[in-house]
């Protein structure tokens, strides 16, 4: 990794900077500053040199385009990457030079994604290795050696996310023991690591529908009195808590009852659909069963009970479709899909206020290759004309995040 020969490459994206998506300056760089990132989970590569490539031509033009003096990344690296990196002090911090030459900072590594995140179908592959299985607990080990060599000189701390535990099917008593004393061990590593970095990195284990860890409560019942809770906390991905239909204040509340800490927001948005039984909605929904990744449904039926698909597809074919239907896919959160669905936007906005300033916040919409073409929306304060795609679409993101969450939204 040379910086030098780097530095001029992402320069061209700047002439477009002009028509990006307005955004406040005055004050963005002390209100997002360690504060909001974006995940590039939602990019392909898996080995080093094409994680730089993607610095180049995604995470760069996102920044210009943002305005942001500095990015924010929540870095994900498959087990390879992090391997080698964690192996060799040298060629990390040749990273963390690249990183500075491009004003880019990583607040956060996302280690849900083993590897393989964007094959051609991933579905339940995402949650192996799972809690119980040692690659699982060598892989975090890595990615918190290199998030402590990462981490901006001024970040007070950083967190990795990971599976809660693993998919609810097998599992057994002997699982959820192993599972355990995996998490036990790993405390212990961040422990000494952030002993070495003199400043906490934190474990962030993130529930999500149809694992182990179905929903933040059933996080809160096993963490709490199993976890060292000073190093393992929760990363709250508001797309799977809409989807589980949780009230977010009491969500929060929930968990700082138990003592544990959310170390980490996901900024995320479900679809929401109030007739699931209009066969025009259905047919619209139906354009979001894509073959790569899960998706999750809920329905709310008149009981006040919570029915369970692990697809769409699924969803589709049994549920009755009798109450309103919740969807893990998550959607751009600066644009509103084609009605009658919605996005949950809503709970997001709720779920970041009652956390406070106390957390990084990590737009995660891993889903624009898959995304309906009529979802994505027009990136607000966009001129006529100006360039789409992905960095387009990440950096409306990122500035509706600033406004409406960080600047004149929910968090004073």
């Amino acid at each position: 990794m040379n910086p030098a020969a780097h530095r001029t490459a992402h320069r061209p994206a700047s002439q477009t900077a002009s028509r990006a998506v307005s955004r406040p300056a005055s004050r963005t760089a002390s209100r997002t500053a360690n504060r909001l990132c974006y995940s590039t989970n939602v990019h392909p590569a898996e080995d080093l040199p094409g994680i730089l490539r993607q610095l180049d031509t995604c995470a760069v033009p996102v920044r210009e385009r943002t305005g942001f003096d500095r990015l924010g990344l929540g870095l994900w690296l498959a087990a390879d990457a992090a391997a080698e990196l964690a192996a060799d002090p040298a060629l990390l911090r040749r990273l963390r030079t690249e990183l500075d030459a491009r004003e880019l900072a990583v607040l956060a590594l996302n280690a849900f994604p083993y590897g393989g995140f964007h094959q051609r179908v991933v579905k339940h592959a995402v949650y192996r290795p799972d809690w119980t299985e040692p690659d699982r607990a060598r892989y975090t080990a890595d990615c918190a050696t290199v998030l402590a060599g990462l981490l901006p000189d001024d970040a007070d701390g950083g967190s990795i996310s990971t599976l809660p535990l693993g998919w609810r099917r097998p599992w057994s008593a002997a699982a959820d023991r192993a599972a355990e004393e995996a998490l036990r061990r790993t405390a212990a590593v961040l422990r000494t690591v952030s002993g070495r970095a003199g400043r906490p990195i934190r474990l962030a284990v993130e529930p999500e529908p149809g694992c182990v860890l179905d929903s933040v409560s059933d996080a809160v019942r096993w963490l709490a009195p199993r976890a060292d809770l000073e190093f393992v906390g929760l990363c709250l991905d508001t797309c799977h808590l809409a989807v589980s239909f949780a009230d977010p204040e009491r969500t929060v509340a929930e968990v700082e009852r138990a003592g544990l800490r959310v170390v980490r927001i996901q900024a995320s948005a479900a679809l929401h659909l109030d007739d699931p039984g209009d066969p025009q909605a259905r047919r619209l929904l139906a354009r979001y069963a894509e073959p790569r990744y899960l998706h999750q449904v809920r329905e709310l039926d008149g009981s006040g009970r919570v029915l369970t698909a692990d697809d769409l597809p699924e969803a589709l074919d049994r549920l009755p479709g009798r109450g309103p239907w919740r969807v893990h896919f998550h959607v751009p959160l600066h644009a509103r899909p084609p009605a009658p669905l919605r996005a949950t936007t809503e709970v997001l906005r709720r779920a970041v206020a009652a956390v406070g300033e106390r957390t990084v916040i990590e737009v995660e919409t891993y889903t624009w290759p898959v995304l309906p073409g009529e979802s994505v929306g027009t990136p607000p304060g966009a001129a006529a004309g100006a360039p789409a795609g992905v960095p387009a679409g990440i950096a409306a993101e990122l500035v509706w995040a600033e406004r409406e969450l960080i600047g004149e939204g929910v968090v004073r």
